[in-house]
C-alpha cells in the first residue's frame, strides 16, 4: 500500500550573499576569496567590512588607509544599507598595484521550513 507523507511547508526568506573576488587585469585571472550568507542588510554590511579589514591587512599602507577610511565612513554605510534594503547590489573595488579586489553583497532568496504554530 502506498502512503503519502506530508511534505514540510517551505517559504522563501530574503537574505544576502557577501563575496570577495580578486582580479588581476594583467593576466585576466580571477580568484574567488569566498562568500558568506547574511540574513539582514546590517549583517551583510558587517561581514563585508570584516572581509575588507582582512584584505586591508595585506595591502600597502596607502591602499590599506583608503580601505579603512571607507569602513568608518558613516555615509557609505548608510548608502550600503539603503541599497540592500531596496534589494539592490552593493559593491566596492579596492585597488592595490596590479590587483583589484571586488567586494559585493547582493540579495538572494533562501528556502526555510515554515514554523508550525504550537
Amino acid at each position: 500500500m502506498l502512503t503519502m507523507s506530508r511534505m514540510p511547508r517551505l517559504e522563501l526568506r530574503p537574505g544576502f550573499r557577501c563575496q570577495a573576488i580578486v582580479y588581476a587585469p594583467g593576466t585576466n585571472r580571477t580568484f574567488r576569496l569566498g562568500s558568506h550568507p547574511a540574513a539582514t542588510p546590517r549583517l551583510a554590511v558587517r561581514r563585508l567590512h570584516t572581509r575588507a579589514d582582512h584584505i586591508a591587512d595585506q595591502l600597502d599602507l596607502q591602499a590599506a588607509t583608503a580601505v579603512r577610511h571607507r569602513l568608518t565612513n558613516r555615509a557609505e554605510q548608510e548608502n550600503a544599507l539603503s541599497l540592500l534594503a531596496k534589494g539592490e547590489l552593493y559593491s566596492r573595488t579596492v585597488q592595490d598595484d596590479e590587483i583589484r579586489y571586488l567586494l559585493s553583497v547582493f540579495p538572494i532568496s533562501r528556502t526555510a521550513r515554515r514554523q508550525q504554530a504550537p
